[in-house]
C-alpha cells in the first residue's frame, strides 16, 4: 500500500495530465453536435468525385433560402388588409345630423322644407357610410382589395370605394348640387361637418394574424426523392439543382433521430477522434517542448484555450451560424505565441480548427480559411507588445479572410454576383475582436501566473522601483547590467532568440548584489577592498550568495519565473575562479573546487546561455588594460571556450553555429565600446 502511495506521489504530475486529457476530451465531445455526420463533401459546380450516390431513404427536397424569401415577399405583396367598420357610428351620426338641421335652419325654412331637408341628410349619410368613412389618406392603390369587416362578416371592396375624410367636402358639394338645393349649401355643409365622423379603421392585429398564418403555411420543400433513386452519378457536375438535392439529403441525414445504440456509436467515434487530436498535441509538447510538458500549469493553459475556442464557436453556431467567422479564432495562436513560441501556437491552432470542423457547416472551407489565417498570424506578428504590429496583423488577417472567401465563392458559384457583402462584415468584426488579445493576455497572466512579452516590456523600464533601488545601492552593478542587456539583446537578435526576454533577464540578473554591494569590484569607489579582511573561502561564499539573494529578492518583488531563471543560471555551475586559485596558493591542503562552485543549474535555453556568455565577457573585459582588436578576439574566444569545455551549454538548445554568431557579436560590440579601429599591417 505504501509503495502504491509513493508511486502515486512520484507520478502525480503524469496522473494530472491524464486527468486533464480525459476531462478536455469529455468537454469537447459534449460540445460537439451528436447527430450523424454526412460522409461526403458537396463541391458546387464541380464533378462528383465519389461513387454513384443512391438515396438511403425517402427525403424531401428543400427549397433554397432565396426561393423561400421570394414566396414570403409574394405573400406580403398579395396580402389583403383588414379594415373594421363601426355601425354604431352611423346611427349616432344620423341622429346628430338631424339635430344639427333643427339647430342650423331657421323656423321659417323648417316650416316649408323640413321634410325634404331631413330626407336629403339621411340619404347622404347612407351614401357616405355605404362602405364607410376612413380618416387616413390614400395609403394603397385605388384598385387594391381590402377586407371590410362588419360585425362577424367581412367582404371584399376596392380601396377607392371607401370614402376618405379628405374627400368629404367635394363629395358633399356634388351631392348638394345634384339635389338642386345649392341655395342651402353653406348650411348643409355646416350640418354635415358638425356631425360626420370616420367609422372605418385599419385592423392591424387581424391583418398581422392573417399574414403570420399564411407565412406559417409556406412549404419549405418541393418534391420528394424516393429511397433507392440515384441522386447523382460519378463524374456528374454538381449544378444548382443537384447541389440543392445533395444539401437536402445531408440535412435530413444529420437531423435524423438516432437510436440509443447508434447514438452511443457516434459518441465513440467522436471521442476517438477528439482524443487522438489531443494526444497528438500532448506528444508534440512532450517531444519538442519538454519544459512546457513538465509544467502542469502551462499544459492546463494550452488545453483551456482549446476548450474555450470550441465552446465559443459552439455558442455562436447555436445562436446564428452566419456569425461563425466573428469568433476571433486567431487569438489562439497569438496568445500561445506570446507565452510560448510560434511553432506550438500554429500546431495547436491547426488541431483546434480540425476539431471545429465537426461543428461548423462547409467544414472544408472553414478549415482552409482558419488555417491560412493562423499561418498569417504566426508569420506577421513578431512583437506583440508593439501595438502597431498588432493592428497591421489584424488588417492582414482580415484581408486573407476576404480574399479566401472571395475565391471560394467564385469556385462554387462561377461568378462574383453571389458574393455576399454581409460576410465581409463578419470578417471585419472578427478582425476587430482579435484586438481583444491584449487584455486577454493580461487576464491570463494574472490567472495562470505566466509572463508575456508585454509584461517583459514593462519590466524592462529602468525607472521601475526595483531597478531604481539597484541603481541607488549598487550603481556599478546597475551599469554592468545595462551593458550586459545591450550585448545580450544584440546577440539574441542575431540568432533569432527572444531579445526582449534576454534583455529583461540581463537587467535583473545581479539584483542579489544589493545586499553587499561593496564586495563586488564594480561598486568599489575607493582603493579599499572589502575582501582584504576575509579568507578566500569566506569571500567566495559572499560572491556565490548573490545568486541566492537575487532569487529571494526577485520572488519578494513578484518577478516572473522566466526572469528568475536568468538569476539562477547566469553563472551556471562555474567556480569563483579568482578565490579558488587564491585558496590553493594559501592552503597546504588539497582544496575542493565544489566549495567555490555556484549552485547552478546550468543554462537550459538559448536566452539563458546568451546571458551567461555576455555576463562573463562584459565583466572580464574591465580587466583589459590596453585592448586591441586581436586581444579582444582572443579574450572572447578564451572565456566562451572555457564555458563550453565545462559543459555549461549542454542543456540549452543552442548550436555551435549560434555560439559562433554570439562570439562574433560580442567581439564587434566590445571593439565599438573601446573605439578600436582595424589594425593595418606596417
Amino acid at each position: 500500500m505504501s509503495n502504491f502511495i509513493n508511486n502515486l506521489y512520484k507520478n502525480q504530475a503524469l496522473f494530472y495530465k491524464v486527468f486533464l486529457f480525459i476531462l478536455s476530451a469529455v468537454l469537447i465531445v459534449y460540445l460537439l453536435p451528436k447527430g450523424g455526420k454526412f460522409k461526403y463533401d458537396i463541391p458546387k459546380n464541380k464533378p462528383w468525385q465519389y461513387e454513384n450516390l443512391y438515396a438511403p431513404f425517402d427525403f424531401a427536397i428543400l427549397k433554397t433560402d432565396e426561393e423561400i424569401e421570394e414566396e414570403r415577399q409574394a405573400i406580403k405583396n398579395s396580402l389583403i388588409p383588414y379594415y373594421e367598420y363601426n355601425e354604431e357610428v352611423v346611427e349616432r351620426v344620423k341622429a346628430d345630423a338631424l339635430h344639427e338641421v333643427q339647430r342650423t335652419f331657421s323656423d321659417s325654412i323648417l316650416d316649408l322644407a323640413e321634410r325634404p331637408l331631413n330626407n336629403f341628410v339621411e340619404e347622404t349619410i347612407d351614401k357616405i357610410y355605404r362602405n364607410g368613412l376612413l380618416q387616413e389618406s390614400n395609403r394603397m392603390g385605388p384598385e387594391q382589395l381590402v377586407y371590410l369587416r362588419k360585425g362577424n362578416e367581412a367582404y371584399e371592396v376596392t380601396y377607392k370605394k371607401i370614402l376618405k375624410q379628405g374627400d368629404i367636402r367635394s363629395f358633399l358639394s356634388n351631392e348638394i348640387d345634384e339635389a338642386n338645393i345649392g341655395f342651402f349649401k353653406n348650411e348643409l355643409l355646416e350640418v354635415f361637418f358638425n356631425s360626420v365622423e370616420p367609422n372605418v379603421v385599419y385592423n392591424n392585429d387581424l391583418t398581422q394574424k392573417e399574414l403570420e398564418s399564411r407565412l406559417d403555411n409556406i412549404s419549405y420543400t418541393r418534391g420528394i426523392i424516393e429511397q433507392g433513386s440515384r441522386v447523382i452519378a460519378k463524374g456528374e457536375v454538381v449544378d444548382n439543382a443537384k447541389y440543392n438535392i445533395l444539401r437536402s439529403l445531408k440535412q435530413e441525414y444529420e437531423s435524423q433521430v438516432w437510436s440509443q445504440d447508434n447514438h452511443n456509436w457516434i459518441l465513440v467515434g467522436y471521442s476517438t477522434l477528439v482524443a487522438l487530436a489531443l494526444l497528438m498535441l500532448l506528444l508534440f509538447i512532450r517531444k519538442y517542448r519538454w519544459e512546457i510538458f513538465e509544467n502542469n500549469v502551462k499544459v492546463t493553459f494550452i488545453f483551456f484555450n482549446i476548450i474555450f475556442m470550441v465552446m465559443l464557436t459552439t455558442l455562436v453556431v447555436k445562436f446564428n451560424i452566419d456569425y461563425v467567422y466573428v469568433v476571433p479564432l486567431c487569438i489562439l495562436p497569438l496568445t500561445l505565441k506570446a507565452f510560448f513560441d510560434a511553432r506550438l501556437g500554429l500546431f495547436t491552432h491547426v488541431l483546434t480548427v480540425l476539431l471545429l470542423g465537426f461543428i461548423v457547416p462547409n467544414s472544408y472551407e472553414y478549415m482552409f480559411l482558419q488555417i491560412i489565417a493562423g499561418i498569417v498570424t504566426i508569420l506577421t506578428v513578431s512583437e506583440l507588445y508593439k501595438r502597431a504590429n498588432l493592428f497591421i496583423s489584424v488588417g492582414q488577417i482580415t484581408l486573407v479572410y476576404i480574399i479566401s472567401y472571395f475565391a471560394f465563392t467564385i469556385i462554387q458559384e462561377g461568378s462574383i454576383a453571389d458574393v455576399k457583402g454581409e460576410v465581409f462584415l463578419t470578417f471585419l468584426l472578427g478582425g476587430l475582436a482579435t484586438l481583444f488579445v491584449q487584455p486577454l493576455i493580461y487576464i491570463y497572466e494574472k490567472i495562470f501566473g505566466m509572463v508575456s512579452d508585454m509584461s517583459l516590456l514593462e519590466l524592462s523600464d529602468t525607472n521601475s522601483r526595483l531597478l531604481k533601488e539597484l541603481a541607488e545601492k549598487a550603481p556599478g552593478t546597475f551599469h554592468h547590467s545595462l551593458n550586459v542587456a545591450n550585448l545580450a539583446e544584440a546577440a539574441a537578435n542575431e540568432i533569432s532568440a527572444n531579445a526582449m526576454l534576454v534583455r529583461v533577464g540581463a537587467l535583473y540578473h545581479d539584483i542579489g548584489k544589493m545586499q553587499n554591494p561593496t564586495y563586488f569590484t564594480e561598486n568599489q569607489t575607493t582603493s579599499v577592498n572589502s575582501h582584504d579582511e576575509l579568507s578566500p573561502r569566506e569571500s567566495a561564499e559572499i560572491i556565490i550568495e548573490h545568486v541566492i539573494r537575487g532569487i529571494e529578492t526577485a520572488k519578494k518583488n513578484n518577478l516572473p519565473d522566466r526572469v528568475i531563471d536568468f538569476i539562477r543560471t547566469h553563472h551556471g555551475t562555474s567556480t569563483v575562479y579568482y578565490f579558488l586559485m587564491k585558496e590553493k596558493e594559501n592552503s597546504s591542503e588539497e582544496v575542493d573546487p565544489n566549495d567555490f562552485r555556484y549552485p547552478g543549474p546550468i543554462p537550459f535555453s538559448k536566452e539563458t546561455a546568451i546571458l551567461m556568455m555576455c555576463d562573463s565577457v562584459e565583466a572580464a573585459s574591465k580587466s583589459l588594460k590596453e585592448p586591441t582588436s586581436t586581444l579582444i578576439d582572443e579574450f572572447v574566444e578564451k572565456i566562451i571556450n572555457k564555458q563550453m569545455k565545462e559543459g555549461q551549454f549542454l542543456n540549452s538548445n543552442i548550436t555551435f553555429k549560434e555560439i559562433q554568431l554570439v562570439k562574433k557579436i560580442l567581439k564587434r560590440k566590445l571593439k565599438n565600446i573601446y573605439h578600436l579601429r582595424v589594425e593595418y599591417p606596417e
